[in-house]
């Protein structure tokens, strides 16, 4: 029997040891991988300043949470500490298959997703992912501006880096130029209609990158109410409705504090017709005084003897022992 709940244990310790390993495994940051770069932003998508400037974004392949903070980011192999991920952003955690974006703007005191340094549009960029002890490079990648605006440059399967190409059989690299433009988002989509279905579906999944792609629809507000007729007509009614809302939910609530209270008059004797005469005479005035006497006496506030004048006694015990008079010496008798 002691052998058996020997193996029992021995059996639950393996488990128990295999899990922790497994999930410790599954949630370090070298499940990480730099999935898209964009070196020249000159269309729609914004920062949370709406400022365009260059961007890379981050995709985390594992399926479960990972928190990049501590990690590096950098574009020089002699310095692979150059921007360091600040810890204790919640926002730094990447959910499973999910993406984050980082700023290459130069301007790292806007926030924690805004870099040190920026891409160069002329030279070739080499970026790399560094993990938390600053030496171990997670994943790199070279990029050059090819000159075209509306292009960025990823992995066309998410975290992939070769994919089987569908004419030849054969395996390639899964890095190309990618001509709908994916930040937080599958490298995957293909059409306009399907990027935009998809960025509504995933923010703000964009974990507080605050990404805005505005540029379409400010076009279409231009285009059709050019002096904002529209849009001011539709806040007024909106304003209108929700103002409508409130007085018909007001008018409830006194309907049916009324009900109530004719119901309470009419268990105490009162007929409906004498309960209704009674409330439609009695002023507010009455109401008022009546609750400030019953919050008064509820809270003691109420003097119950204001008027009434209570004189005690005082008594002062008085001792020879304590006389000032026996401390003083008796003047001799000289006769």
């Amino acid at each position: 029997m002691k052998k058996i709940m020997m193996k029992y244990k021995f059996g639950i310790l393996l488990v128990g040891l295999f899990l922790f390993v497994f999930s410790a495994t599954a949630q370090r940051a070298t499940q990480l991988r730099i999935n898209e770069v964009m070196v020249k932003n000159m269309n729609n998508f914004q920062d949370d300043y709406g400022i365009q400037s260059p961007w890379i974004e981050i995709f985390n392949s594992a399926y479960a949470t990972v928190n990049i903070g501590g990690c590096y980011l950098s574009n020089d192999v002699a310095n692979l500490k150059k921007y360091m991920i600040p810890k204790g952003d919640v926002l730094t955690k990447i959910k499973p298959r999910q993406h984050t974006l980082f700023w290459a703007d130069n301007e790292p005191t806007r926030g924690t997703f805004h870099l040190n340094f920026t891409l160069d549009t002329v030279k070739v960029n080499t970026l790399y992912l560094v993990d938390s002890n600053g030496k171990d490079i997670i994943d790199s990648i070279f990029v050059k501006w090819n000159g075209d605006a509306n292009t960025s440059f990823g992995r066309c399967a998410d975290g992939k880096d070769f994919v089987k190409n569908d004419s030849t059989g054969e395996l390639e690299s899964a890095w190309k130029t990618l001509s709908v433009i994916t930040p937080s988002t599958n490298n995957t989509i293909t059409t306009d209609k399907e990027h935009q279905a998809v960025l509504q579906k995933q923010f703000p999944n964009g974990i507080g990158n605050a990404i805005m792609s505005t540029g379409a629809a400010n076009e279409k507000f231009e285009t059709n109410d050019p002096l904002g007729v529209g849009m001011s007509a539709t806040a007024m009614f909106v304003v209108f409705i929700g103002l409508v809302i409130l007085f018909l939910m007001f008018k409830l609530i006194g309907y049916i504090s009324i009900q109530l209270k004719q119901r309470r008059m009419m268990k105490s004797g009162i007929d409906s017709t004498k309960a209704q005469e009674l409330l439609d005479n009695e002023s507010g005035e009455i109401y008022a005084a009546i609750a400030m006497a019953l919050y008064a006496v509820e809270n003691e506030d109420h003097d119950w003897e204001d008027t009434v004048l209570t004189i005690n006694k005082v008594a002062k015990t008085y001792s020879p022992w304590s006389s000032k008079i026996y401390g003083l010496r008796e003047m001799p008798n000289k006769n």
